[in-house]
């Protein structure tokens, strides 16, 4: 649904046109962009606490910077949204996150705005970094670069990795630090106690106030601003807990902390630092979800609530008719409880996503026993190889996407010691509107390729449930197991854990001619097909594989001895997947079979709801029938 912008939002198309604005109109004009995304999340859906916490800095970054040719990164593109709307693309952000519509982050294909692409957080210090060393060496003084990095994707070390390469290039690049002790849950850890100290220290306050006032009555930098500069730096040494010391000690200038909520002050300090060379990080304080009380209230639950009233802020909830399946998010978070409980051994880790992965739980109830350890997948998976070598059992949950970081830490830290840590990947598969950087497509390709792993995905919540209570015991090295985002198919899914043998499939149902092969929960499409397929006197059989390595190759040789035909299915890339690992088995073993995968192609798969990217994809219920109706009219 389009809404209408305000008076003087309608007319900015692009920067060019936010620039022809006085001065004294841009206070009117960021409460007009506040209400247009809040008045569009509100029937659209999609982020929404985020990109209200930077009106004020988006509006003042393009009404000082001649965007697009100055380079605006952003990190991450949650907070975005009123980027886009200032950048040609108010008329279609009613299509934000929609099969076919605009992205739901920067996305260098869609815009010359959009500098460089983000959905994974920490990247855009490197990637400004880059950029400036770039325009340096085309020799393009006049060009500037800014990052603007929120402080939870500061828990990112990769982060600080491009800052320390920045400062020791002295790269002419400003990073801003939007501080609002948010990314989707409250941010943790040392850093965040850094920056609080550095906001609330009264001294540096009044001093910071002073040099800025300075500041602002020059009309253009020369000597005496640099006087200035130093000044600060003096004035801030003589103090024992030097605010900004951290920065730059990366060789980089601190400036800050301002208020982010005060676009003409932002304006004059932004216009005031394009004047200064190097390296500089200017510390922004804002607040998530700000404009709207109760997202400023409640900030997890309104980074993104789904369809609301913005009136009432009532958020609309569908009220099925019979009791629904949990989330197997939900499933995961009260299991590890119940695991927990009858095993001191567990433990719980996630990287900043305790409510996404449903972890808060365990948080709440056992919190000497559960860790959110920031946006640091990397430490997550090598922290809980520590653990294990203690002894412990951790669980450490990533998303499918996310655990692609940490890809070294889990072969050289997990895998090559051979260390009982049970890697749990949520969003496995496609995880839907928020396209190809979080689509979960290369973890069953990915982790069947390392030695010592076990790599497996429950057809349904009580294969879930007794999947972590086989992977919780001693002696199984790396186990992982992946799950799709959103609901199974058990309303009653309370099952008694039992365990399963490692690498142990399930034949659900005989069949005449042609099996289907399926791992994870897509084996509930061809449930479903098969229904419909029986009722047409066309009878497959299926086979649950429950586990990608190690096959069941006692049940591959039961298959290729009996069906000559073979449809393999998986929520997952073709390339080097399961259907893969089907194909190994009856290349090595000497069997002939007319053999069809069905998953996700070759390519990055776009946003979409996620039954628009199965069919797209080709391997929904539908797909199946056909596959199944297509095999049945050919030979081998």
């Amino acid at each position: 649904m389009k809404v209408e912008p305000g008076h003087l939002l309608s007319q900015v198309i692009t920067p060019s046109d936010l620039r022809q604005l006085e001065p004294e109109k841009l206070y009117d004009f960021c409460n007009e962009l506040r209400d247009f995304i809040i008045s569009s999340v509100s029937v659209n859906g999609g982020h929404f606490g985020a990109s209200l916490g930077v009106v004020e800095l988006t509006t003042a970054l393009h009404y000082v910077y001649n965007t697009p040719y100055d380079q605006l990164v952003w990190d991450v593109g949650h907070q975005a949204y009123g980027h886009k709307v200032l950048t040609g693309r108010r008329e279609e952000f009613h299509t934000n996150r929609k099969r076919g519509g605009i992205s739901g982050f920067p996305k260098r294909s869609e815009s010359e705005y959009d500098t460089f692409g983000v959905g994974h957080s920490s990247t855009s210090v490197s990637a400004a970094v880059g950029m400036a060393v770039a325009k340096a060496y085309k020799g393009e003084d006049d060009r500037k670069v800014i990052a603007v990095i929120g402080d939870g994707a500061m828990t990112g070390g990769m982060a600080f990795e491009g800052m320390n390469h920045g400062g020791w290039e002295n790269a002419d690049v400003l990073v801003i630090l939007n501080d609002n002790c948010m990314s989707i849950d409250p941010n943790v850890g040392a850093l965040k106690e850094y920056l609080t100290d550095i906001t609330t220290s009264k001294t540096y306050n009044r001093i910071r106030d002073e040099i800025w006032r300075a500041l602002g009555k020059l009309d253009k930098l020369g000597d005496k601003a640099r006087g200035i500069a130093a000044r600060l730096e003096q004035g801030l040494t003589a103090h024992a807990t030097k605010p900004g010391m951290l920065f730059e000690a990366l060789g980089f200038r601190y400036f800050g902390p301002i208020d982010g909520h005060d676009v003409n002050h932002l304006v004059r300090i932004l216009d005031d630092m394009k004047n200064i060379k190097g390296p500089k990080l200017l510390h922004v304080v804002t607040v998530k979800g700000k404009g709207f009380e109760l997202a400023e209230k409640n900030q997890t639950k309104w980074h993104a609530p789904g369809l609301f009233d913005k009136v009432t802020g009532e958020i609309y909830k569908k009220t099925p008719d019979a009791p629904q399946p949990p989330k197997y998010q939900d499933v995961f978070g009260h299991t590890i409880i119940e695991l927990a409980k009858e095993n001191p051994k567990i433990m719980g880790v996630t990287p900043a996503m305790p409510s996404g992965c449903s972890l808060k739980y365990m948080m709440a109830e056992m919190p000497d026993r559960a860790f959110d350890v920031g946006i640091a997948e990397q430490h997550a998976v090598t922290f809980s190889a520590g653990l294990a070598t203690q002894g412990l059992v951790p669980f450490c949950n990533i998303y499918s996407t996310f655990m692609q970081r940490a890809y070294d830490q889990v072969i050289h830290d997990v895998a090559i010691q051979n260390l009982d840590v049970v890697l749990c990947l949520d969003r496995g598969g496609l995880a839907g509107a928020d396209g190809q950087t979080h689509q979960g497509s290369f973890d069953l390709a990915y982790f069947r390729c390392i030695p010592n792993m076990i790599v497996s995905s429950p057809m349904n919540e009580a294969e879930l449930r007794n999947l972590m209570y086989t992977a919780s015991q001693d002696g199984n090295g790396p186990f992982s197991i992946r799950y799709p985002r959103g609901q199974g198919v058990m309303p009653e899914w309370r099952t008694p854990m039992e365990l399963i043998p490692i690498g142990k499939g399930r034949k659900i149902t005989d069949g005449e001619s042609v099996a289907i092969l399926t791992i994870g929960h897509p084996g509930n499409f061809a449930q479903s097909a098969i229904e419909k397929l029986n009722a047409e006197g066309i009878y497959p059989a299926h086979y649950d594989m429950r586990f990608v390595k190690p096959i069941d190759e006692k049940m591959l040789h039961e298959v290729f001895a009996h069906y000559d035909r073979v449809i393999t299915v998986e929520d997952g890339c073709i390339m080097g997947g399961m259907g893969s690992a089907v194909l190994e088995f009856m290349a090595e073993n000497g069997y002939s079979a007319r053999v069809k995968r069905l998953g996700i192609p070759d390519e990055f798969i776009d946003h979409g709801t996620q039954k628009e990217l199965w069919a797209y994809c080709g391997y929904d219920e539908a797909a199946i029938i056909d596959a199944v109706k297509e095999m049945e009219v050919v030979g081998v």
